[in-house]
Protein backbone atom coordinates (compact mmCIF):
# COMPACT_ATOMS: atom_id res chain seq x y z
CA UNK A 1 0.00 0.00 0.00
CA UNK A 2 1.30 3.54 -0.74
CA UNK A 3 2.41 5.65 2.20
CA UNK A 4 -0.62 7.21 3.95
CA UNK A 5 -0.89 10.98 3.53
CA UNK A 6 -3.39 11.57 6.34
CA UNK A 7 -5.04 9.58 9.13
CA UNK A 8 -8.36 10.35 10.77
CA UNK A 9 -11.96 9.21 10.47
CA UNK A 10 -15.10 9.57 8.39
CA UNK A 11 -17.89 11.10 10.45
CA UNK A 12 -21.20 9.68 9.21
CA UNK A 13 -23.91 10.81 11.61
CA UNK A 14 -23.03 8.97 14.83
CA UNK A 15 -20.91 6.46 12.92
CA UNK A 16 -17.13 6.88 13.01
CA UNK A 17 -14.96 5.11 10.44
CA UNK A 18 -11.17 5.23 11.01
CA UNK A 19 -9.49 5.72 7.65
CA UNK A 20 -6.18 6.62 6.02
CA UNK A 21 -5.83 8.72 2.88
CA UNK A 22 -3.59 7.37 0.13
CA UNK A 23 -3.05 8.93 -3.28
CA UNK A 24 -5.25 7.51 -6.03
CA UNK A 25 -2.86 8.50 -8.82
CA UNK A 26 0.83 8.21 -9.67
CA UNK A 27 3.19 10.75 -11.20
CA UNK A 28 4.89 9.35 -14.32
CA UNK A 29 6.14 12.70 -15.65
CA UNK A 30 9.77 13.13 -16.62
CA UNK A 31 11.28 15.66 -14.22
CA UNK A 32 14.21 17.90 -15.17
CA UNK A 33 16.93 19.47 -13.02
CA UNK A 34 18.02 23.05 -13.55
CA UNK A 35 21.66 22.95 -14.58
CA UNK A 36 24.50 25.29 -15.50
CA UNK A 37 24.88 24.67 -19.25
CA UNK A 38 28.62 25.34 -19.17
CA UNK A 39 29.43 22.38 -16.90
CA UNK A 40 26.10 20.62 -16.16
CA UNK A 41 26.34 21.47 -12.47
CA UNK A 42 23.06 21.58 -10.54
CA UNK A 43 21.60 25.04 -9.99
CA UNK A 44 20.02 25.30 -6.55
CA UNK A 45 17.41 27.73 -5.27
CA UNK A 46 18.59 29.72 -2.27
CA UNK A 47 16.12 31.22 0.19
CA UNK A 48 17.28 34.75 0.94
CA UNK A 49 15.74 37.30 3.31
CA UNK A 50 14.98 40.44 1.31
CA UNK A 51 15.78 42.70 4.27
CA UNK A 52 19.26 41.57 5.29
CA UNK A 53 20.23 39.56 2.21
CA UNK A 54 21.14 36.53 4.31
CA UNK A 55 20.49 32.94 3.24
CA UNK A 56 18.11 31.36 5.76
CA UNK A 57 17.57 27.69 6.61
CA UNK A 58 14.23 25.92 6.59
CA UNK A 59 14.11 26.04 10.40
CA UNK A 60 14.15 29.86 10.24
CA UNK A 61 11.23 30.09 7.79
CA UNK A 62 7.62 30.45 8.94
CA UNK A 63 4.27 31.71 7.72
CA UNK A 64 3.19 35.33 7.66
CA UNK A 65 0.19 37.28 6.34
CA UNK A 66 0.58 40.83 5.07
CA UNK A 67 -2.31 42.90 6.48
CA UNK A 68 -0.90 46.24 5.30
CA UNK A 69 2.18 47.61 3.61
CA UNK A 70 5.22 46.89 5.79
CA UNK A 71 3.04 45.09 8.34
CA UNK A 72 3.04 41.29 8.41
CA UNK A 73 1.46 39.10 11.07
CA UNK A 74 3.24 35.80 11.84
CA UNK A 75 1.11 32.66 12.06
CA UNK A 76 2.59 29.46 13.52
CA UNK A 77 1.80 25.88 12.58
CA UNK A 78 0.66 25.25 16.16
CA UNK A 79 -1.89 28.06 15.89
CA UNK A 80 -3.24 26.59 12.67
CA UNK A 81 -3.51 23.13 14.19
CA UNK A 82 -5.45 24.46 17.19
CA UNK A 83 -8.13 26.23 15.17
CA UNK A 84 -11.59 25.16 16.39
CA UNK A 85 -12.58 23.16 13.32
CA UNK A 86 -14.55 19.90 13.62
CA UNK A 87 -12.85 18.71 10.41
CA UNK A 88 -9.31 18.84 11.83
CA UNK A 89 -9.09 15.05 12.01
CA UNK A 90 -12.37 14.03 10.43
CA UNK A 91 -13.97 13.84 7.02
CA UNK A 92 -17.40 15.07 8.03
CA UNK A 93 -20.21 14.00 5.72
CA UNK A 94 -22.62 16.92 5.42
CA UNK A 95 -25.10 15.72 2.78
CA UNK A 96 -25.87 13.23 0.03
CA UNK A 97 -26.63 14.33 -3.53
CA UNK A 98 -27.29 12.73 -6.92
CA UNK A 99 -24.03 12.00 -8.69
CA UNK A 100 -25.26 13.72 -11.88
CA UNK A 101 -25.69 17.01 -10.00
CA UNK A 102 -21.94 17.46 -9.47
CA UNK A 103 -20.22 19.72 -12.00
CA UNK A 104 -16.95 17.96 -13.07
CA UNK A 105 -15.22 21.37 -13.16
CA UNK A 106 -15.36 21.44 -9.38
CA UNK A 107 -13.56 18.10 -8.92
CA UNK A 108 -9.84 18.37 -8.18
CA UNK A 109 -7.40 15.76 -6.76
CA UNK A 110 -8.49 12.20 -5.97
CA UNK A 111 -7.54 9.94 -3.05
CA UNK A 112 -8.44 6.47 -1.83
CA UNK A 113 -9.73 6.01 1.69
CA UNK A 114 -8.36 2.82 3.26
CA UNK A 115 -10.00 1.28 6.32
CA UNK A 116 -7.65 1.85 9.26
CA UNK A 117 -7.67 -1.44 11.17
CA UNK A 118 -10.19 -4.22 11.62
CA UNK A 119 -12.45 -2.02 13.74
CA UNK A 120 -13.13 0.08 10.63
CA UNK A 121 -14.05 -2.85 8.37
CA UNK A 122 -17.77 -3.03 9.21
CA UNK A 123 -18.66 0.70 9.20
CA UNK A 124 -16.50 1.17 6.06
CA UNK A 125 -18.44 -1.60 4.30
CA UNK A 126 -21.73 -0.15 5.57
CA UNK A 127 -21.01 3.27 4.03
CA UNK A 128 -19.78 1.68 0.81
CA UNK A 129 -22.93 -0.41 0.37
CA UNK A 130 -25.14 2.56 1.22
CA UNK A 131 -23.50 4.66 -1.48
CA UNK A 132 -23.66 1.83 -4.02
CA UNK A 133 -27.36 1.11 -3.50
CA UNK A 134 -28.48 4.72 -3.36
CA UNK A 135 -26.57 5.76 -6.51
CA UNK A 136 -25.69 8.93 -4.63
CA UNK A 137 -22.44 10.58 -3.59
CA UNK A 138 -21.60 12.08 -0.22
CA UNK A 139 -20.55 15.70 0.16
CA UNK A 140 -18.07 16.17 3.00
CA UNK A 141 -15.81 18.76 4.60
CA UNK A 142 -12.25 18.04 5.71
CA UNK A 143 -9.03 19.84 6.57
CA UNK A 144 -6.12 19.39 4.19
CA UNK A 145 -2.78 21.22 4.08
CA UNK A 146 -3.81 23.96 6.45
CA UNK A 147 -7.24 24.78 5.04
CA UNK A 148 -10.76 23.41 5.08
CA UNK A 149 -11.85 21.81 1.84
CA UNK A 150 -15.01 20.47 0.29
CA UNK A 151 -14.93 16.82 -0.69
CA UNK A 152 -16.91 14.20 -2.54
CA UNK A 153 -17.10 10.53 -1.52
CA UNK A 154 -17.99 7.89 -4.10
CA UNK A 155 -17.26 4.22 -4.75
CA UNK A 156 -14.71 2.88 -7.22
CA UNK A 157 -14.25 -0.88 -7.51
CA UNK A 158 -15.16 -1.52 -3.88
CA UNK A 159 -13.09 1.33 -2.41
CA UNK A 160 -14.26 4.70 -1.13
CA UNK A 161 -12.74 7.55 -3.13
CA UNK A 162 -12.35 11.08 -1.81
CA UNK A 163 -12.35 13.82 -4.44
CA UNK A 164 -11.17 17.25 -3.34
CA UNK A 165 -13.59 19.85 -4.71
CA UNK A 166 -13.57 23.55 -5.42
CA UNK A 167 -15.84 25.74 -3.32
CA UNK A 168 -18.68 27.29 -5.33
CA UNK A 169 -17.04 30.74 -5.33
CA UNK A 170 -13.79 29.28 -6.73
CA UNK A 171 -15.33 28.38 -10.09
CA UNK A 172 -15.30 31.20 -12.64
CA UNK A 173 -18.42 32.06 -14.62
CA UNK A 174 -17.86 30.84 -18.20
CA UNK A 175 -20.54 33.04 -19.82
CA UNK A 176 -18.07 35.75 -20.79
CA UNK A 177 -16.02 33.15 -22.67
CA UNK A 178 -18.85 31.81 -24.81
CA UNK A 179 -18.77 32.86 -28.50
CA UNK A 180 -21.47 35.04 -30.00
CA UNK A 181 -24.58 33.30 -31.26
CA UNK A 182 -24.17 31.78 -34.74
CA UNK A 183 -26.49 29.78 -36.93
CA UNK A 184 -25.80 26.03 -37.01
CA UNK A 185 -27.79 23.89 -39.42
CA UNK A 186 -29.59 20.71 -38.41
CA UNK A 187 -27.55 18.76 -40.97
CA UNK A 188 -24.35 19.90 -39.31
CA UNK A 189 -25.63 18.94 -35.85
CA UNK A 190 -26.71 15.49 -37.09
CA UNK A 191 -23.34 14.92 -38.73
CA UNK A 192 -21.53 15.98 -35.56
CA UNK A 193 -23.67 13.52 -33.58
CA UNK A 194 -22.87 10.80 -36.10
CA UNK A 195 -19.16 11.54 -35.73
CA UNK A 196 -19.45 11.39 -31.93
CA UNK A 197 -21.23 8.04 -32.21
CA UNK A 198 -18.52 6.65 -34.48
CA UNK A 199 -15.83 7.81 -32.05
CA UNK A 200 -17.54 6.40 -28.94
CA UNK A 201 -15.51 3.79 -27.03
CA UNK A 202 -16.17 1.76 -23.88
CA UNK A 203 -12.68 1.70 -22.36
CA UNK A 204 -10.09 4.46 -21.89
CA UNK A 205 -7.26 2.15 -20.80
CA UNK A 206 -5.69 2.26 -24.26
CA UNK A 207 -4.69 5.93 -23.93
CA UNK A 208 -1.06 6.64 -23.04
CA UNK A 209 1.24 9.63 -22.71
CA UNK A 210 2.96 9.92 -26.11
CA UNK A 211 4.78 13.09 -25.04
CA UNK A 212 6.49 11.28 -22.14
CA UNK A 213 7.46 8.37 -24.40
CA UNK A 214 8.95 10.74 -27.00
CA UNK A 215 10.80 12.63 -24.26
CA UNK A 216 12.27 9.38 -22.90
CA UNK A 217 13.43 8.51 -26.44
CA UNK A 218 15.19 11.89 -26.70
CA UNK A 219 16.91 11.44 -23.32
CA UNK A 220 17.98 7.90 -24.21
CA UNK A 221 19.38 9.03 -27.58
CA UNK A 222 21.34 11.92 -26.03
CA UNK A 223 22.73 9.72 -23.25
CA UNK A 224 23.96 7.14 -25.79
CA UNK A 225 25.28 9.68 -28.27
CA UNK A 226 22.75 8.67 -30.91
CA UNK A 227 20.94 10.94 -33.38
CA UNK A 228 17.74 12.42 -32.05
CA UNK A 229 14.44 10.95 -33.29
CA UNK A 230 13.09 12.69 -36.38
CA UNK A 231 10.20 15.05 -35.63
CA UNK A 232 6.75 13.86 -36.67
CA UNK A 233 5.40 15.33 -39.88
CA UNK A 234 2.81 18.03 -39.33
CA UNK A 235 -0.17 17.16 -41.51
CA UNK A 236 -2.43 19.77 -39.95
CA UNK A 237 -3.95 22.66 -41.80
CA UNK A 238 -2.12 25.91 -42.21
CA UNK A 239 -2.78 28.39 -39.44
CA UNK A 240 -5.76 30.60 -40.16
CA UNK A 241 -7.06 28.40 -42.99
CA UNK A 242 -10.87 28.38 -43.15
CA UNK A 243 -12.44 25.04 -44.11
CA UNK A 244 -15.94 23.99 -45.08
CA UNK A 245 -17.38 22.77 -41.75
CA UNK A 246 -19.78 20.28 -43.32
CA UNK A 247 -17.11 18.87 -45.61
CA UNK A 248 -14.79 18.46 -42.63
CA UNK A 249 -17.52 16.63 -40.68
CA UNK A 250 -18.25 14.35 -43.64
CA UNK A 251 -14.57 13.52 -44.04
CA UNK A 252 -14.22 12.90 -40.31
CA UNK A 253 -17.18 10.51 -40.22
CA UNK A 254 -15.82 8.65 -43.23
CA UNK A 255 -12.39 8.36 -41.63
CA UNK A 256 -13.94 7.12 -38.37
CA UNK A 257 -15.86 4.43 -40.25
CA UNK A 258 -12.79 3.32 -42.19
CA UNK A 259 -10.73 3.13 -38.99
CA UNK A 260 -13.26 0.58 -37.66
CA UNK A 261 -13.23 -1.44 -40.86
CA UNK A 262 -16.61 -0.17 -42.01
CA UNK A 263 -17.60 1.00 -45.46
CA UNK A 264 -17.27 4.77 -45.58
CA UNK A 265 -19.11 5.32 -48.84
CA UNK A 266 -22.35 6.40 -47.14
CA UNK A 267 -20.71 8.90 -44.79
CA UNK A 268 -21.95 11.97 -46.67
CA UNK A 269 -25.56 12.72 -45.85
CA UNK A 270 -26.05 15.50 -48.38
CA UNK A 271 -24.18 17.16 -51.21
CA UNK A 272 -22.15 20.29 -50.71
CA UNK A 273 -19.60 22.11 -52.79
CA UNK A 274 -16.17 20.64 -52.09
CA UNK A 275 -13.85 22.84 -50.08
CA UNK A 276 -10.72 24.18 -51.68
CA UNK A 277 -8.63 21.88 -49.60
CA UNK A 278 -10.26 18.78 -48.17
CA UNK A 279 -8.97 17.66 -44.80
CA UNK A 280 -6.60 14.74 -45.10
CA UNK A 281 -6.93 11.69 -42.94
CA UNK A 282 -4.22 11.70 -40.34
CA UNK A 283 -1.98 8.68 -40.19
CA UNK A 284 -0.08 7.62 -37.09
CA UNK A 285 3.42 9.01 -36.92
CA UNK A 286 6.09 6.51 -37.91
CA UNK A 287 7.87 4.91 -35.02
CA UNK A 288 11.43 6.11 -34.79
CA UNK A 289 14.41 3.92 -34.27
CA UNK A 290 14.83 5.36 -30.79
CA UNK A 291 11.37 4.17 -29.79
CA UNK A 292 12.48 0.59 -30.45
CA UNK A 293 15.16 0.71 -27.77
CA UNK A 294 14.71 -1.72 -24.96
CA UNK A 295 13.27 -0.69 -21.61
CA UNK A 296 16.58 -1.52 -19.99
CA UNK A 297 18.35 0.94 -22.27
CA UNK A 298 15.92 3.72 -21.27
CA UNK A 299 16.37 2.99 -17.58
CA UNK A 300 20.15 3.12 -17.99
CA UNK A 301 19.86 6.43 -19.83
CA UNK A 302 17.68 7.90 -17.09
CA UNK A 303 20.15 6.85 -14.39
CA UNK A 304 23.01 8.30 -16.41
CA UNK A 305 21.22 11.61 -16.95
CA UNK A 306 20.42 11.84 -13.23
CA UNK A 307 24.08 11.61 -12.12
CA UNK A 308 25.05 15.26 -12.53
CA UNK A 309 28.23 16.22 -10.72
CA UNK A 310 28.84 19.75 -9.61
CA UNK A 311 32.00 21.33 -10.96
CA UNK A 312 32.23 23.79 -8.11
Amino acid sequence: MPRPLWAGAISFGLVTIPVKIVSATEDHDVHFHRVHLADMGRVRTRKVCELDGQVVSQDEIGKGYEIAKDQTVPVTDEELEQMPLPTAKAIEIAAFVDADSIDPVRISDSYYLAADGQVAAKPYTLLRKALERSSKVAVAKFQWHGRERLGLLRIREGAIVLHSMKWPDEVRNPQELAPREVEVGEEEIEQALQLAERMTIEDLSGFHDEYREALEDIIAAKAEGQPLPAPAEDEGREKGEVVDLMAALNASVKAAKESRGEDGEDATVHEMRPSKKSPRKKTPAKKTAASKKSTASKKTAKKTAAKKRSAS
